[in-house]
């Protein structure tokens, strides 16, 4: 029933029939406004219908409720990780000059944004450093989200610059180590974890918007 819409009706059956078609319309028609309906009899007899009452006879006899909206489900772990820490990524990508998309590739990859995550090698926080390597680079604090991602990136930054801006052989040494990356010729070291680890990250860094740059050999 659209708003504002009355009908007056002298036949209790045709009352009847009137009712149910109003009671049907907002379904027949989904763009119509739900609103209530009112039924008032006056002296005569006569029976009125309307979803906009002008008289005080009128009396409310169908409450009408508008549809709710599905509830949307709750952004995942990784999209709230995003969320939560891509000031921090902004400013280290800022300051080291490695694109925003290469740090959450590599922070998905290695973490799923947990900045408590712990890796069975002892890897840990958000961009999984050894404590050698975070010692490297001053880390005190391997599980405070800043200076984690500060020294990822100093890291990941070091390895592009030492690999030419060979992605992939950055990716393969930030998870084997350099020396691994270098026993096997400068290339990517043939093992499973650090093969699909490099595909990974690739993967994660093509979605959230990178490039990539050079092929590894």
């Amino acid at each position: 029933m659209e708003e504002g819409v009355s009908s007056t009706i002298r036949s209790g059956a045709a009352a009847g029939l009137v009712l149910g078609a109003c009671l049907a319309l907002p379904a027949a028609l989904p763009s119509a406004r739900a609103a209530d309906i009112y039924r008032c009899i006056d002296a005569d007899g006569v029976v009125h219908f309307s979803n906009a009452p002008t008289k005080d006879c009128f009396v409310r006899i169908i409450v009408v409720r508008p549809e709710r909206s599905a509830p949307q489900p709750p952004p995942s772990a990784t999209q709230a990780g995003v969320a939560k820490y891509e000031p921090l990524i902004a400013e280290a990508a800022a300051r080291h000059k490695v694109e925003p998309a290469l740090i959450k590739a590599v922070i998905r990859a290695e973490s799923n944004f947990d900045p408590r995550a712990i890796s069975r090698k002892g890897a840990q926080g958000l961009m999984q450093l050894m404590p050698e390597t975070a010692s490297l680079y001053g880390l005190s604090d391997p599980f405070e989200p800043r200076a984690n991602i500060e020294a990822g990136v100093r890291h990941l930054k070091r390895l592009l610059e030492k690999y030419d801006g060979d992605l992939r052989l950055a990716l393969a040494a930030y998870n084997a180590g350099e020396q691994a990356v270098e026993r096997y010729g400068r290339r990517i070291p043939p093992f499973p974890e650090t093969q699909g680890y490099v595909r990974t990250v690739l993967r994660h860094h093509e979605a959230y918007g990178g490039a990539v740059r050079t092929a590894s050999k």
